[in-house]
């Protein structure tokens, strides 16, 4: 027989390869953040051309962002089916052909389908497998790789936002998606770095024992035939059984739903509900905001391309610091500051009415955005380990994505009531400051409760009492199954009269 551990990948490395598999989730997890992003640019002129309000242009990004998170469970399957190379190739793919098809649509509800679910389905592929991927290549370094693999999303949009309004004066909104769907087919490139970590060693030494395992399970399955036929026993019924167990077993091992008795995820999953309806919202109407006041397109985008540089710096920055020795062991807490932190600054947007207020509200912006972003998965990967992190990751994107999706809109439709951007940043910071509330209070609750639970069983270990109730309890078992011997002496009776009667066949 092989030995226990044949068939296992080694370990993470936390170094060589990784730090290349790095920058390819640098480049995947940048468009996938950056690009619903840096659309915003179009959305006045595409509304023009279209005569739109500002709640159903917001739905484009809506849309492509609630896809985006929504098909977590779909990319998590694949990547525990196939691996994360091929299916963020296969997502750089969609994405190059959902803006070359957008580059032709004539109305706003092929926008919806190009741009929102084609798009947005392939940046779900590329998003997921790089986060995961991360994992399984660093342990001790991984908050500081997941820093700068997040950093990916701000240099991306620094990147976007001029060239998004240097490609819409020089080709129209309509060259500017082509070109945008060919610079995506990178993603492509950016899968192929993605090398499964100890996949050939893994392969070479259970290929013999795979064999052996079938050619065993024949002959089993020969010889149950055998013995049925023999005493005319049915074996239909235990075959539908394994079958039936197979399937859920295979169900439960792509999504582990077992998590939502977790109690520390329960508790991360309703504060990140409850964040992501004023997540996103605040960055997508950042530029007409801008444009709104009176300040032209080009400094507008440079809003943008501050917030970028300043949470360029903030993603790794924040990587380090929640790596150290004081703040690891509180991340949660940590985490539950940057989000409060976020929402504390969409309420004093109001105040900045000129062009120097929001320069200094992109910057603070741009700083909560790194903070939060750099910790988004690792405190998730902190709660629930990284064995199950892939199947942690799909079930929280597919309940985000409720309130992902409705978070632009509604501040749409609070601009189109109001006629002013003001109450869309009070929502948004309102809902923030909740969110990092709530997780901060909970998670509290939580780390109280899970010390008396270890305090409580160090003590159950430690009181004789209970070794001795152990003990009892295995002396009565004992006895009574002693006890219930006679009983069972038809049984085994039949049960050799059986096995002669085999034998003498």
């Amino acid at each position: 027989p092989a030995p226990a551990e044949a068939g296992r990948a080694p370990g993470p490395p936390d170094g060589g390869w990784g730090w290349v598999v790095v920058f390819g989730a640098f480049v995947s997890i940048g468009f996938a953040y950056a690009f619903p992003k840096g659309l915003a640019i179009f959305f006045k002129e595409i509304q023009d051309f279209f005569g739109t309000s500002y709640s159903e242009i917001a739905w484009v990004s809506s849309i492509m962002l609630a896809t985006t998170y929504g098909a977590g469970p779909i990319s998590s399957i694949l990547v525990n089916r196939y691996g994360s190379r091929p299916v963020v190739m296969f997502g750089g793919l969609l994405c190059g052909v959902g803006m070359i098809s957008a580059a032709f649509c004539t109305s706003i509800l092929q926008l919806y389908i190009c741009v929102g679910f084609i798009t947005g389905f392939g940046l779900a592929l590329n998003l997921q497998p790089s986060v995961i991927i991360i994992g399984k290549y660093f342990l001790k370094r991984r908050p500081i790789a997941n820093g700068l693999a997040m950093a990916g999303s701000p240099v991306m949009l620094c990147t976007l936002a001029p060239l998004n309004q240097f490609l819409f004066d020089n080709f129209g909104w309509r060259g500017s998606f082509l070109i945008l769907g060919a610079i995506l087919l990178n993603c492509c490139v950016a899968g192929a770095l993605f090398r499964p970590i100890g996949a050939g060693t893994a392969l070479v030494k259970t290929q013999v024992p795979e064999e052996g395992k079938d050619a065993l399970k024949g002959k089993i399955t020969e010889d149950g035939k055998e013995m049925s036929s023999a005493l005319n026993v049915p074996m239909e019924n235990k075959t539908e059984d394994e079958g039936e167990k197979d399937c859920f077993e295979k169900i439960n091992q792509y999504l582990d739903f077992s998590l939502f008795k977790h109690r520390g995820f329960l508790i991360y999953l309703i504060g990140n509900v409850l964040m992501f309806l004023g997540f996103f919202a605040p960055i997508v109407f950042l530029a007409p905001y801008a444009k709104h006041t009176g300040i032209d397109e080009y400094s507008a985008a440079f809003l943008l391309s501050i917030l970028a540089i300043v949470d360029m710096v903030a993603r790794p920055t924040t990587g380090i610091v929640a790596n150290s020795k004081w703040v690891r062991p509180r991340i949660q807490y940590f985490f539950s500051f940057a989000i409060a932190f976020n929402g504390a600054c969409h309420l004093l947007c109001p105040l900045a009415s000129s062009y120097t207020g929001l320069i200094v509200y992109s910057g603070f912006f741009g700083l909560a955005f790194g903070m939060v972003c750099a910790m988004l998965f690792e405190t998730l990967m902190d709660l629930v380990g990284a064995a199950r992190f892939t199947s942690a990751v799909g079930l929280v994107t597919i309940a985000e994505c409720c309130t992902i999706l409705l978070g632009p809109p509604l501040g749409g439709i609070l601009i189109d009531t109001f006629g002013d951007y003001k109450y869309m940043f009070i929502k948004c910071g309102a809902v923030m400051v909740l969110a990092g509330t709530f997780l901060f209070i909970m998670n509290y609750y939580n780390y109280r409760i899970l010390a008396k639970e270890e305090k409580a069983r160090k003590t159950k270990e430690e009181d004789p009492k209970s070794i001795r109730t152990e003990n009892e309890g295995r002396k009565n078992w004992n006895k009574d199954s002693t006890q219930n011997g006679p009983e069972l002496e038809p049984l085994r009776e039949e049960g050799e009269g059986v096995k002669k009667e085999m034998n003498s066949t």
